[in-house]
């Protein structure tokens, strides 16, 4: 069995992936506002919103209980409309070697389809798939388009 897997996953939405890749890439410190009960904060340790190299810690509800992520802004691609985060310290790094998180949203019809990928090193063989959390972003998508259709 093998350590290293990815999950992927998409979500159709009515909103515009510029505006969808906006609140990921420059503002994601108002999701919290979004989706309270998902997200309850997100704040910069290091650097600026929307610039790589920059440090964004998250408090989170997944699966019933608060946790904390602490990433790092790898990538923001404006023309894909993607940015990928590389989670450094936090509740994941308990169950994985290495986390990175992808989300890209792409033009379709009059609104977008938001694609989700996790890549990661499992530290051991019995740790599952997350495939929860990849259900996690996938509401928390949702969420997201209720507030910027709204």
């Amino acid at each position: 069995m093998t350590l290293f897997g990815k999950v992927e996953g998409d979500v159709e939405i009515k909103a515009p992936a510029e505006k969808f890749h906006e609140i990921f890439s420059g503002r994601p410190h108002h999701i919290s506002n979004v989706t309270p009960e998902k997200i309850q904060g997100c704040a910069l340790h290091e650097g600026d919103w929307g610039v790589e190299g920059s440090v964004i810690y998250w408090d989170y509800v997944h699966d019933g209980e608060a946790k904390v992520a602490k990433e790092k802004i790898v990538a923001i691609d404006d023309t894909k409309k993607s940015i990928t985060f590389k989670v450094i310290e936090g509740d994941l790094l308990k169950e994985y070697k290495s986390f990175e998180i992808v989300v890209q949203a792409t033009p379709k019809g009059e609104g977008s389809l938001v694609h989700w990928t996790m890549e990661y090193e499992k530290l051991k063989d019995d740790i599952p798939e997350p495939n929860s959390l990849l259900q996690f972003a996938i509401d928390l998508s949702k969420d997201i388009d209720a507030h910027l259709t709204a």
